[in-house]
């Protein structure tokens, strides 16, 4: 069987692409598969992958976007600004609100504290109503968008530097933020009272949404990254027993997760290996998307290309496509079957002409994901 080809998307991003994320509204009686994504033309779009077309555009009004979420089973999106807005999309009804700010309590004049960008988003699983998000003033926040609490963060932590990448479990018990000076946070949180009462108690969902405490989130360990360069994104697994990081110098490095009580039944170590790497040329890994079914995962670097792994034998599946340009960031569907690229330019190699951005979609093949069988 030949290769499938990627798809290039109408009407992309006109300024570099900063997110990609398939929204998981579970409507049973729609067809439309949506895409969002967001980018630094400060618009928030929405494409159907099913049908190739382009469904919306929204300015968000806060400058570059460099961030985003959306909970699953949701038709609202959260988009991160640079001048540190978090702001909620609704699909439904098409409008915008305002959720916080980072940097907004800080009356320093400082320059450090100017720079308040909200770079990192993350929805926070099994809640529909929590979202976390990271910056460039070392903030950690935590929100309730069910109230706007003044538009203020339920909870607040200190991060050792700018976030630069932020992933949380599918568990919903833990996330991990990359910063500056090669740090790794991670911290758990206690979201239990704030997930919606079963199906059974929906006649009492508001008043016991009332009396509910608000969230725990400490901070459970900070440690060095086990790479030497700068993390352009971290990715915990999807069983939580480890994560993935990748750097600026063309290395994917996987860890596990012992000390902080996740489990470990092989015991395996930690390792790490080079890719997206040509000649003597290094790329940065500027994304990492794990499959929702195998645990495999993708790769995509500043030389172009997409690459398939399988990190439990430490094997290259498949390499998937090579685009006109840096891949800036990817997204699997929800049953893993297409992964959407977006092709635009990360200035690895400083300001100069190149492609215009675009966002692909491709079918993803069985062959390509599934992982290996190691011979005993």
């Amino acid at each position: 069987m030949s290769s499938p080809e990627p798809i290039a998307l109408p009407s992309p991003p006109n300024d570099g692409i900063t997110s990609l994320q398939y929204i998981d509204t579970q409507n049973s009686s729609s067809s439309q598969q949506l895409l969002a994504s967001t980018s630094w033309d400060g618009a928030l779009r929405l494409h159907d992958t099913s049908a190739k077309t382009h469904v919306a555009t929204h300015v968000m009004e806060c400058g570059p976007l460099l961030s985003m979420t959306s909970p699953s089973s949701s038709s609202k999106v959260f988009t991160g600004g640079i001048d540190g807005s978090i702001r909620q999309f609704d699909i439904a009804t098409s409008t915008a609100s305002l959720i916080g700010m980072h940097g907004a309590n800080s009356s320093s004049n400082d320059d450090t504290n100017k720079k308040v960008a909200c770079s990192a988003l993350s929805a926070i699983h099994d809640s529909s109503s929590l979202i976390a998000s990271a910056g460039w003033d070392a903030k950690f926040h935590l929100w309730d968008v069910r109230n706007d609490n003044n538009h203020q963060p339920v909870i607040t932590l200190d991060l050792p530097g700018k976030a630069f990448g932020m992933d949380t479990s599918l568990d919903g018990s833990k996330v991990v933020v990359a910063t500056s000076g090669r740090k790794n946070c991670f911290i758990d949180v206690r979201s239990s009272s704030l997930v919606a009462v079963d199906s059974n108690n929906n006649n009492n969902q508001d008043k016991e949404n009332s009396q509910q405490p608000p969230p725990i989130a400490n901070m459970i360990l900070q440690r060095d990254s086990s790479l030497k360069y700068q993390t352009r994104c971290i990715k915990f697994f999807p069983n939580t027993q480890g994560i993935a990081i990748g750097s600026i110098e063309g290395r994917v490095a996987i860890e596990y997760l012992t000390d902080i009580g996740m489990t470990n039944p092989d015991n395996k170590k930690k390792y790490a290996f080079k890719c997206h790497r040509v000649n003597d040329t290094i790329y940065p890994v500027n994304d990492i998307a794990f499959h929702p079914t195998y645990g495999t995962f993708a790769t995509g670097g500043a030389d172009g290309t997409v690459v398939t792994w399988d990190g439990n034998s430490k094997k290259k599946l498949a390499s998937l496509a090579k685009l006109p340009t840096s891949i800036a960031c990817l997204a699997f569907n929800r049953d893993g079957t297409e992964l959407a690229m977006a092709s635009s330019y990360t200035f690895e190699e400083g300001e100069r002409d190149h492609p215009r951005e675009e966002i692909y979609v491709r079918e993803v093949l069985e062959s390509e994901v599934k992982p290996k069988v190691v011979a005993k």
